[in-house]
Formats: C-alpha cells, structure tokens, sequence
C-alpha cells in the first residue's frame, strides 16, 4: 500500500510517499480502508520534531473509510461499515489499524470527506466549549483563527451556546467565512491590534474566554484581554510554543485561569468520545453545524498540502485522498 512516512523530522520535504506492507490488526483492532485522511497542524508538529513521535513513522491522526477486516475479538464492527476516528497514528495511508475502542460509527447522510474533517477538529471545538470552559449564554468569547479549521466549527458552537464570538484573522476575505460562520465581530489582526479592538468592543470589561490554537505570537495580548475570573484556553501553537510565562500574573489581572488541554484527555474513555462525535455527527446532519471542505489533496501531494496549511493558504478542513 501507500504511505506518508516521515525518517527524520523536518520541513515538508522529510515526507516520503512509499510502499509499504499493508498492517495486519491484532485481536481487538480493525484494518480500515481509508477514504480521506484530514491534516491538522498537530502532523505538522509531529513532523517538524516540535512534538517528538517514535520515527519512523506514518503521519495522521484521523481519517474515515471503511473496515477491511476485523481482529478475532472485535464486537462492535464488522467488514463493509463505515467508521471514522483520530487519535490514533497512520492516517496518511490506503490502510491503517485501529483499535475497536477509537472506531466511531459514520451515520448516514454523513460523507467519508465530512466525518475525515469532523473527527479531531469538531471533537476539539467540542471539548473546548462544551467541557474546558462551558460557554454560557451571554460569554464573550475571543477565537484566533477564526477561520480555520477548528475556528469555524467553535464559532457555530459557541453562537449555538449563546455567546458572543469575537474572532481574529489575517485577510478580508478570512474575515467574511468567519462573519458566514456567525462571528459577531472580526478583527484584522495584519491591520489592527487585537487588544485594543477587544477593549473598544467589550467596553473595557474583556471577554470571559479566550481560545487560542496561535501560541507565541499572540498569548500575552491574549491574557490581557481577558476580564476578572477569566479563562485563557491555550490549545495549539502555530506561531511557536509559549515558552517563558510568570504564573503570579495570572494574580495579578485578575485571578485568571489558564490551561493548555488536549483532544486526547477529553476522549480519553469511550463515554466522552461518543458523546462528543455524536453531537458534531448529529448536528452536521441536521445542519446545525457546517463544515468547510474546499481543500482536497492526492496523498502524493502531501508535501504541498504541509506547505499550505503552514503558508496560511487554507481554511476550514484539509483532507487527503489515497
């Protein structure tokens, strides 16, 4: 079959598009057929050695096809179903071995290309708003990247909650997808400072959330926009990692909280996994919830995939074909 493989970590170009044997499941696994594998900033972090990740390796982490064959103890699935998952490495592949435990039902009416794009980023913006901080009706909630993957999805959620969405973005037309997305108020980042335009906006109260997936250049401000009591939601690093931060400021404006969660803690147990793809799932049927899908790459072309997600050429999902 083929693969992404990655022998040493780097920029784009450490990704090889090779043969490969194709993996056998164990007893509890199943060997799934993939039909679309999403990218998320998370592959390149594994790539470029920022997270480090036994090497060599197949990168991805969420994909959606269908079950090839099943392991001699696996219940819940059988040949022919349609599944998706994430947190689980080999995405970038024709196949890959999942355990029974990271295997969701994909309902119908529910696309292989849509439940690939729903998997690690709607379960994110779920855990995010649902669970890290529970956005209220009322909250005034700041979101970089609105326009993103994850910044669209958690838009949707945090008006569908009752919020109040205050996005950042880098271009105009970034800024119309996420006024689409239902962003009460956008913010040019390239042209305005976001801290005073979060200021101005909210009256000098702040806002009670701020969900950040930027990192270094922008978590300072960030802190600063947040009122008394507020929550400073750390959850990726595109600009580079936060790496020099005094926790007794945290005090000092405010008595803040922050915390830099992770999609793995909030699956961790099967209940939280199909509680969460169950919603995304059942809202994007319903239409509740849309997705973004207007970025499809041969799994050839990975290389140039990386270097568009990374270049800021993209928004909402990214998806691989085999």
């Amino acid at each position: 079959m083929k693969a992404v493989r990655v022998t040493k970590y780097g920029g784009p170009e450490v990704m090889e598009y090779k043969d490969i044997d194709i993996p056998s499941p164990g007893e509890h696994d199943a060997l799934v057929k993939i039909a679309a594998s999403g990218i998320n900033y998370i592959d390149t972090y594994q790539r470029s050695g920022l997270y480090q990740i036994p090497i060599p390796a197949t990168l991805g982490l969420e994909a959606a096809g269908t079950v090839e064959a099943t392991g001699s103890n696996v219940t819940k699935f059988k040949t022919g179903d349609r599944v998706a998952y994430t947190s689980v490495p080999g995405a970038y592949a024709e196949y890959a071995v999942v355990p029974e435990k990271k295997l969701i039902s994909l309902p119908e009416g529910v696309s292989f290309n849509e439940g690939a794009a729903a998997m690690l980023q709607g379960c994110t913006a779920h855990y995010l708003c649902k669970s890290t901080y529970k956005v209220k009706k009322g909250d005034r909630c700041l979101v970089h990247a609105t326009a993103g993957g994850v910044g669209l999805l958690l838009t949707q959620m945090i008006k569908n909650c009752g919020g109040f969405v205050i996005g950042t973005v880098s271009t105009e037309d970034k800024a119309v997808l996420a006024r689409e997305a239902g962003a009460d108020e956008v913010i040019l980042y390239s042209e305005q400072d976001f801290k005073t335009e979060v200021q101005r906006i909210t009256g000098g109260e702040g806002v009670n959330v701020v969900y950040d997936s930027v990192g270094k250049a922008t978590f300072e401000k960030s802190v600063d926009c947040l009122s008394r009591l507020g929550h400073m939601v750390l959850y990726g690093n595109a600009s580079g990692q936060v790496t020099e931060f005094n926790p007794a400021s945290l005090g000092q404006k405010g008595s803040l909280f922050l915390t830099r969660p992770t999609l793995f803690d909030y699956t961790a147990d099967r209940e939280s996994l199909e509680w969460r793809t169950s919603d995304v799932f059942n809202w994007i049927a319903a239409g509740n919830l849309k997705l973004r899908l207007e970025h499809f790459y041969s799994l050839s072309a990975v290389q140039t995939a990386h270097r568009d997600l990374e270049g800021r050429k993209t928004t909402g999902k990214v998806i691989l074909t085999p």
